[in-house]
């Protein structure tokens, strides 16, 4: 931009630094649509894909058929072949299982824990009494080592221990140690303001909305768009209203 040749400096240079200051506005508006953008786009993948996991139907199970019986025809014996030795699959090092506490609000973290080191480990376990000893040995505090004592008391009054298999024992554990009104509570999150981002980064605000979305079973997709602009801080919101979308 040319400047007339009788300006002054003071007003050359004033409005110069007001050109830079324009164009570093600039920038930093590009910017913050970009990550918007990014941001935006994450959150409708994962919804599409949390709403074709909630609506997706099970797999047909397969049914085996019978093997069919043929007489084999005679053949001379083989020839005597020297074994190889056979190398024998290394598994990772599964870590150990902190101590449970039986707070409600890890319960569930607990569990899924517990059910991903007996599946990589199941050879290690030879019943299911087994597996409900081993997970018991890490309920050493507060309401989930009273329970643990509950359960051995009744063993010695009669002689037997009041858990039999392992889905009993999931049974039990999330009526003790799970949340109790999870879904609602997490319904009546989303119908109010109380998730809204407030303070948080976008990235603590998305964690924390599809969390809530997972425990309300929501799947429209627009639905929940919606609500999720409507949590976003007023200067975003704005941002977002007055971006093109390509």
């Amino acid at each position: 931009m040319s400047l007339p040749a009788d300006i002054s400096p003071a007003v050359a240079n004033a409005l110069g630094y007001l050109q830079h200051h324009l164009q570093e506005l600039t920038k930093h508006q590009n910017a913050l649509e970009h990550v918007i953008n990014n941001t935006l786009a994450g959150l409708t993948a994962q919804i599409q894909q949390l709403t074709q996991l909630m609506t997706s139907p099970a797999p047909a199970p397969t049914v085996a058929l019978p093997p069919l019986t043929m007489s084999p025809p005679p053949v001379n014996p083989p020839s005597p072949v020297p074994s190889t030795p056979t190398k024998q699959r290394t598994r990772p090092k599964l870590p150990s299982l902190p101590d449970f506490s039986g707070e409600r609000t890890s319960g569930r973290a607990f569990l899924n824990s517990c059910t991903l080191y007996l599946r990589l480990a199941l050879e290690q376990f030879s019943c299911d009494e087994e597996k409900i000893f081993w997970t018991l040995a890490f309920f050493k505090d507060g309401r989930a080592a009273r329970w643990s004592e509950n359960l051995f008391r009744q063993e010695a009054d009669t002689s037997v221990f009041p858990i039999q298999s392992w889905a009993d024992f999931e049974q039990q554990f999330q009526s003790q140690f799970f949340l109790v009104n999870a879904e609602a509570d997490a319904v009546n999150a989303l119908e109010g303001s109380l998730y809204y981002q407030g303070n948080r980064t976008v990235d603590d605000y998305l964690d924390r909305f599809l969390t809530l979305v997972s425990n309300t079973g929501y799947t429209d997709p627009r639905t929940l768009v919606v609500k999720f602009c409507r949590g976003l801080k007023t200067n975003i919101q704005g941002q977002i209203a007055t971006m093109s979308f390509r």
